[in-house]
């Protein structure tokens, strides 16, 4: 893989119907009532919405991938309306770029994943070279499964992520 530092990257991408940017620190007010609800949080081992502190430790998170690598998880905007966050980070326990996408409920159902996650995917390959892009998806979530199998990504193995089995699904150029 390439030295990630060494890539100039768009602050903003386009894909057919969204619009992806860098997150910001005003983005809290909504990232925080997105990990207050139920149906996001319903995969996780424990099941509860996350407190103010972890939602602003998770935006300071995303922005601080962006300082370090020059791309990370952007801002997710349809329809002039910011509906979550998704792209490609860094992985620190496992091969290759990780793929991650948390979207508004109310957006689900519309193609805005699937659209999210093959845009993230030729930026991985295209514009950062890319060997290998993983998804971790916990079983109990047959949607994102699809959204993975649907843009080519394979089954590779049940892990442990956070206490819990969880499949690992990989893609590669």
């Amino acid at each position: 893989m390439i030295d990630h530092h060494q890539v100039p990257v768009a602050e903003t991408r386009r894909a057919d119907r969204l619009l992806l940017r860098l997150p910001k620190a005003d983005d809290l007010p909504f990232l925080t009532e997105l990990f207050a609800k139920p149906e996001l949080v319903a995969h996780r081992p424990v099941p509860r919405p996350d407190s103010p502190e972890e939602c602003a430790a998770r935006l300071a998170r995303d922005r601080a991938h962006w300082k370090d690598h020059g791309f990370g998880r952007w801002a997710v905007i349809a329809n002039g309306n910011l509906i979550g966050f998704g792209g490609v980070t860094v992985s620190k326990e496992f091969d290759g770029l990780n793929l991650s996408y948390h979207l508004d409920p109310q957006s689900w159902g519309n193609g805005y994943a699937t659209e999210l996650v093959r845009e993230s995917v030729s930026f991985a390959f295209k514009d950062l070279g890319a060997r290998r892009i993983i998804g971790l998806v916990r079983s109990a979530n047959p949607a994102s499964r699809k959204v993975l199998e649907k843009s080519g990504f394979s089954f590779e193995r049940e892990v442990m992520l956070h206490g819990a089995p969880t499949n690992l699904y990989s893609l590669t150029p």
